[in-house]
């Protein structure tokens, strides 16, 4: 199937990277959010991502401006779909909340048109089963920052056809990505082992084994990991985390139990860099202004 046109819904972190790798890799994107405001800021922030990218080299000017043309918006899910020949929805991981969208998707979308989720743990068949074509329900799993994350897990259901999955393999490469094919499971590959990490470091820091900075540090140069467990959670969402932690305890066992440090620090309010304080501490406006 060839894809023309990206309907992309929900416009938080995800959203708004999602469009922005869907504009770079030529497709026709349509960016909606049930919130005016949120979408003005992920405009801005594409915006702003595309300048810097071509301050710094890695865009051509030409490229920026031919991918920003390909980007509006729309009011309504509805109105956003009609015309989309895949759409990615990237709204919070709230089953109800996607089994709302994926009613419409059914409802309102074009002949042939693919649903995509960019859940990071849910059963894809959860809120696909009541589509009526589930061969072409499938998940696309980005990673946070998007245009720096070079990472897509394709995840396929019992039902999604391997002419959906090629497609989406092919829609990521074009956003110059690179894919890995899962199979449906609780928290898919990337989900289910960073959580195992995360849990036990949060164990250690409360055991006091070592500090979140020595943590960080030894996981950093010892593992050769990118980002330490802390400074991961952090960018992700403490909230968000626990969330994922819980889902996979209620299937996978008590391994995935998350630790009471987490559930702390969530109550406590304490959600990471969009908040300004998780388990480090940064700036008023923590937001990355420097994506590529």
């Amino acid at each position: 199937m060839h894809i023309k046109t990206i309907a992309v819904i929900g416009a938080g972190t995800m959203g708004r990277g999602i469009a922005y790798a869907s504009v770079l890799g030529g497709f026709h994107t349509v960016l909606e959010d049930v919130s005016d405001s949120v979408v003005q800021k992920a405009l801005t922030w594409i915006r702003d991502s595309f300048d810097e990218g071509v301050k710094r080299g890695k865009v051509d000017a030409a490229a920026r401006d031919a991918a920003l043309s390909l980007l509006s918006t729309a009011h309504a899910v509805d109105e956003a779909i009609r015309e989309a020949d895949l759409i990615i929805e990237a709204v919070p991981e709230e089953l109800e909340m996607k089994l709302e969208l994926f009613t419409i998707f059914d409802k309102f979308a074009k002949p042939n048109a693919i649903f995509a989720s960019n859940t990071s743990s849910l059963s894809i068949s959860d809120f696909s089963d009541i589509v009526i074509a589930r061969d072409r329900c499938i998940g696309m799993h980005f990673f946070n920052p998007v245009p720096k994350m070079r990472l897509v897990e394709i995840i396929r259901t019992a039902h999604t056809s391997d002419e959906t999955v090629t497609t989406c393999v092919e829609v990521a490469h074009r956003m110059q990505k690179e894919t890995v094919v899962v199979n449906e499971a609780p928290g898919f590959i990337t989900s289910r082992i960073n959580a195992l990490i995360g849990n036990e470091a949060f164990a250690m820091l409360e055991a006091g084994v070592a500090s979140a900075a020595d943590i960080d540090k030894a996981i950093k140069l010892g593992l050769n990991h990118p980002m330490g467990p802390f400074e991961m959670v952090d960018l992700v969402g403490l909230d968000v985390r626990l969330k994922i932690l819980e889902y996979l305890h209620s299937t996978l066992g008590e391994t995935y139990k998350p630790s009471p440090l987490l559930r702390q620090y969530v109550e406590q309010g304490r959600l990471g860099r969009k908040t300004g304080r998780g388990v480090h501490t940064y700036p008023s406006d923590p937001s990355p202004k420097n994506p590529l």
